[in-house]
């Protein structure tokens, strides 16, 4: 595997910082599904969980969307791979789902991130409504938790991919 990776700056002002941090982890996700076969991607990590590589990157696309779209710009987005009837429907592979089909649509909820964030100051109040709570958010506390998100994420990839072909690395 190779590390495309790069951390900001130690002296990097706070936006700068965030989203670097969350980019970092971004390519870190990327990073750690890099080289497999879609049968590899979609390997789950144990019985009887269906955690996977590719359910990673399917999940962190709805979390994208959800954060970026639906609560801080307020967009009218449905969801992409849930369902009311399979909340958890990103994670439901079957052997018709792709790793390009996947990494496209994440990567593009993630220019559409990017996109959307750049409109907002960081302690600018999202324009949408968490959909469970109906609290709104500032961006800074977006940032952070895509942060925590990504981080947590990209700790059950660490074990999926040292299961799948050994890999390991930070």
């Amino acid at each position: 595997m190779t590390n495309e990776r790069q951390e900001p700056a130690t002296t990097a002002d706070e936006r700068t910082m965030l989203e670097g941090w969350l980019e970092y982890h971004r390519r870190t996700l990327a990073w750690k599904c890099e080289g497999l076969t879609d049968a590899q991607l979609r390997t789950a990590a144990v019985e009887p969980s269906e955690l996977s590589l590719m359910g990673l990157v399917r999940h962190m696309a709805e979390v994208e969307r959800g954060w970026f779209r639906k609560v801080l710009a307020a967009e009218d987005a449905g969801p992409i791979y849930y369902t009311e009837e399979d909340p958890d429907g990103e994670f439901h592979l079957s052997e018709s789902d792709t790793w390009e089909e996947a990494y496209a649509t994440w990567q593009s909820e993630i220019e559409t991130a990017r996109s959307n964030a750049a409109r907002f100051g960081l302690d600018d109040i999202s324009e949408g409504k968490h959909r469970r709570t109906g609290e709104r958010f500032n961006l800074r506390w977006i940032y952070t938790h895509m942060i925590e998100e990504y981080a947590r994420h990209n700790g059950h990839a660490d074990l999926i991919r040292e299961r799948v072909d050994g890999a390991t690395g930070d």
